[in-house]
């Protein structure tokens, strides 16, 4: 193939007993697994695209807000997903000189089957739309348009960011 334009990490796994349970009460073995498969796993697979860069290029990573705010029965997953956002500012300040832009997106929540493991999240999803400035739900072309403008010529000075896809409900009170 001869090298990597981008590359895109979506993936993230609590164990469910450490996931609906509270962080005080969370295991030590939960939250390693967590980070390890939700985090770790982004600075291990940047580790291998480096070098497949040599152009420069584009690296994603999916978050949520869980990880700046607290969101019920988020639990375990939002201190793992603000070491993931930490880990974009990082990488990114330590690839910039490569050329290689390093962005998480933020969706707010949606229907896929990682998110049916959050306790109660027919409700989340209930709340979700009510409390947006636009009054809808995201889908997945959202996500998508999000991360295709991300990994194209015009987000070349963009990087380290947590962009948020969300309906506009960072921006509410």
């Amino acid at each position: 193939m001869g090298g990597l334009d981008f590359l895109l990490h979506a993936i993230a796994y609590a164990p469910k007993v450490d996931l609906q349970g509270r962080v005080t009460d969370s295991s030590r073995e939960g939250f390693l697994e967590a980070m390890d498969i939700s985090c770790h796993s982004f600075l291990r697979l940047t580790k291998h695209a480096e070098p497949l860069m040599a152009k420069g290029g584009s690296l994603l990573t999916l978050t949520y807000i869980g990880s700046r705010e607290v969101v019920r029965n988020y639990g375990l997953m939002g201190p793992v997903k603000a070491a993931l956002e930490s880990s974009v500012r990082y990488m990114a300040a330590e690839l910039g000189e490569k050329n290689i832009r390093v962005n998480a997106i933020s969706p707010s929540a949606i229907e896929t089957r990682a998110g049916s493991g959050i306790a109660d999240f027919d409700g989340l999803l209930k709340s979700t739309a009510v409390k947006m400035p636009l009054h809808r739900m995201i889908d997945l072309n959202d996500i998508g348009n999000m991360a295709a403008f991300l990994v194209s010529d015009l987000s070349k000075n963009i990087t380290g960011g947590v962009h948020m896809v969300d309906g506009g409900g960072a921006t509410r009170s």
